[in-house]
């Protein structure tokens, strides 16, 4: 569960939402990807359309899509501006929502540092 994540390592305060976290979170999931909320809508809003087949669904999935996508890009720069240079650098090492890029980059930190 992401909320579980960031109550564990984001330094949330105790009795504080979410989004008051204090330090990158970059293990669990988002070791894999940054924004895995994003993108289960983005796959859930696929499946549906794949499902129902009709151009209304197509129009507004991709409406909808857009703006999520936009919704990524500002939370991106609210980010860096909040944690600066660790923000920066999790962006370098992990993909926005490339799942099978993230999953091979995780995988091929671990061999290395196994391997050390």
């Amino acid at each position: 569960m992401a909320g579980g994540e960031f109550r564990k390592k984001g330094g949330v305060p105790q009795g504080k939402h979410l989004v008051h976290t204090t330090v990158v979170v970059d293990s669990g999931v988002y070791a894999v990807v940054r924004h895995p909320q994003y993108l289960g809508f983005l796959l859930c809003v696929l499946a549906l359309v794949l499902m129902s087949q009709h151009w209304v669904s197509v129009v507004t999935s991709a409406v909808g899509s857009a703006l999520f996508y936009r919704d990524v890009l500002r939370e991106e720069q609210m980010s860096l501006t909040k944690f600066g240079d660790a923000y920066q650098r999790y962006m370098d090492r992990v993909p926005r929502m490339n799942i099978l890029r993230g999953t091979i980059t995780l995988l091929k930190e671990r061999h290395a540092s196994r391997s050390q």
